[in-house]
């Protein structure tokens, strides 16, 4: 399956909102996480950029990053972010090895079905360096469905991610858990969990 048409149509028709709503990733606390796990001049991919928030943020605490999302109107304000390399592609598309140095996937791959994990997350694997930071931010519970702004999305359990991440070669190293309202106004919990690539060099 190919990523969800009605889905990045909501991102390409609200990404001025989701970028007002989303802006100040500086303060993120699983970012500053993410980076305190990264050398001086690492190399990032966004995977799943959204608005480029957390991509300049990375940027401007020194690392090479790339960006990419599946929205068009998501690529274009990303693009406005000076220093970031910025691709618009699907997580099916990601077919780099031994590339990046860490991984941001904030709330992204839950727009996937989980029939697709397993293999989003050994293109992860393959594309990290080995001993690579991946940090994964997911909505939690189960099942599968579309907000009441038409977004399609996978919810998991944070031991059911945990069996992912381990199947898939990650080591888990930190986690936290939540609960807070998006671009869709309901107040939903979720998980984020940092891991590290187990390749050896």
């Amino acid at each position: 399956m190919a990523t969800d048409d009605k889905t990045i149509a909501v991102y390409d028709e609200k990404v001025d909102a989701y970028s007002a709503a989303f802006s100040a990733a500086e303060a993120d606390p699983s970012l500053s996480r993410f980076i305190k796990h990264l050398s001086a001049g690492a190399t990032v991919l966004d995977l799943g950029c959204g608005p480029g928030s957390h991509a300049a943020a990375l940027h401007a605490n020194g690392f090479e990053v790339t960006a990419t999302d599946a929205s068009s109107a998501m690529v274009k304000q990303t693009s406005s972010h000076a220093g970031i390399a910025v691709l618009q592609a699907e997580f099916s598309e990601l077919e780099d090895l031994d590339v990046f140095d860490g991984i941001w996937a904030n709330f992204s791959l839950l727009h996937e079905p989980r029939s697709n994990m397993a293999d989003h997350l050994s293109r992860i694997f393959k594309a990290l360096k080995p001993g690579g930071i991946f940090h994964i931010g997911m909505k939690t519970g189960s099942g599968e469905g579309r907000d009441h702004l038409g977004r399609f999305y996978t919810y998991y359990s944070s031991s059911e991610l945990h069996r992912f991440l381990t199947d898939a070669g990650f080591q888990v190293i930190g986690e936290v858990a939540g609960e807070g309202a998006g671009l869709a106004g309901t107040v939903d919990p979720w998980v984020e969990i940092l891991s590290r690539s187990s390749k050896q060099a």
